[in-house]
């Protein structure tokens, strides 16, 4: 799976406006506390106020805020809102792509992955990041040690 830096700017903006006590927070401010480039994360922001998951105000009182409660706002609802769907193949949702011959099963496992990535994105929500209490099955898989192990050269 590979995450965008739109994606990862994201659920960083939104872990920080899951945190914010009073009032809006600004663009800049969310861009100097996760050092995120300006102009990157006013167009998330954008694509995020237009998925109904922050509210913008303009002018000098300005900023923006969760549209929900950190714990209604779910890391998938997140990413799909920048990045689209959670699992897709050549931009085809794996429902929707086909293969034929010693290939067949192939769909099948698409499937599977993003079921997998669906139980751990929808469980997780901005409320469980921001006081760092994970669902137990999302930390007993954190801390395998075998999951910190890169298998890219073996």
């Amino acid at each position: 799976m590979r995450l965008s830096a739109r994606v990862d700017y994201a659920l960083r903006a939104a872990a920080e406006l899951a945190v914010a006590d009073e009032g809006p927070v600004t663009a800049e401010q969310l861009a100097r506390a996760q050092a995120i480039p300006g102009k990157f994360l006013e167009n998330i922001l954008t694509q995020l106020r237009r998925a109904g998951l922050v509210r913008s105000q303009r002018g000098p009182v300005g900023g923006y805020w969760l549209a929900r409660p950190a714990g209604e706002i779910s890391l998938a609802d997140i990413i799909r809102a920048v990045d689209g769907p959670l699992a897709n193949v050549r931009g085809e949702r794996p429902e929707h792509v086909d293969y034929d011959g010693a290939a067949r099963s192939l769909q099948q496992v698409w499937i599977a992955l993003r079921a997998s990535e669906r139980a751990i994105l929808e469980g997780v929500n901005l409320q469980h990041l921001v006081t760092n209490e994970l669902p137990e099955t999302v930390r007993s898989l954190a801390e395998d040690p075998e999951a910190w192990v890169n298998h890219t050269h073996r």
